[in-house]
């Protein structure tokens, strides 16, 4: 495989993306954390390419991105009202929540009866989001290797794994999202990372 590269200035940039999508491949793109590597979270046997090209572990679920909160609705039909806090005070944003999964998102999501959903703060990736609707995103690195912030990080490590690398330069920031799971009767944070945990607990309680 060739990995294709263009500028997410480039007015080729989303409608390239969007026929990879369709066609089952792979997508690298900046977002405000990290670099992403993401399809249709609703092709399954797409999905699975991102464990392959990743080396990763088929045990461990791949978050899902979405563009708007209308697209909470293909993902979970239970959004408790700790979440709901969250999202108004933090998305978009690098705040990434665990709630309950509806039936119909692949296993290759997510094997549990749990999903990862975050809305990231990135004009670009909003927007290619918005057109593809709900994309499941990992970082664009191999398993274990360090989480890149160019293009020319992913290029190292994924040249040749995926279709096409979206390049937006350097990402804002230099780490993935706060991750917090919202399935309990309490917020539980399961990653560190921009939002602190004072910041879930105050917020989650108002």
């Amino acid at each position: 495989m060739k990995t294709r590269i263009l500028k997410t200035t480039s007015p080729e940039a989303i409608p390239a993306a969007l026929d990879i999508q369709l066609r089952g491949g792979l997508i690298a793109f900046p977002t405000d954390t990290v670099y992403g590597l993401g399809t249709s979270a609703f092709n399954s046997s797409a999905v699975e390419k991102i464990y392959t090209a990743k080396g990763r572990p088929f045990e461990k679920a791949i978050p899902v991105l979405i563009g708007n909160q209308e697209d909470l609705i293909q993902l979970t039909s239970s959004m408790p009202e700790m979440a709901n806090r969250l999202i108004h005070k933090f998305w978009p944003g690098p705040l990434t929540i665990i709630v309950f999964k509806k039936s119909t998102v692949p296993g290759s999501v997510s094997s549990t009866s749990t999903i990862a959903i975050r809305m990231p703060d990135h004009l670009f990736t909003l927007e290619l989001l918005n057109q593809t609707g709900p994309l499941a995103v990992t970082s664009a690195n191999l398993s274990n290797q360090p989480d890149p912030t160019t293009a020319e990080q992913v290029l190292e490590q994924l040249d040749g794994r995926i279709d096409l690398l979206l390049d937006g330069g350097e990402t804002p920031r230099g780490y993935p999202s706060t991750l917090v799971d919202c399935t309990g009767s309490l917020p539980i944070l399961l990653r560190a990372g921009p939002i602190s945990e004072m910041e879930i607990l105050s917020t989650a309680s108002d």
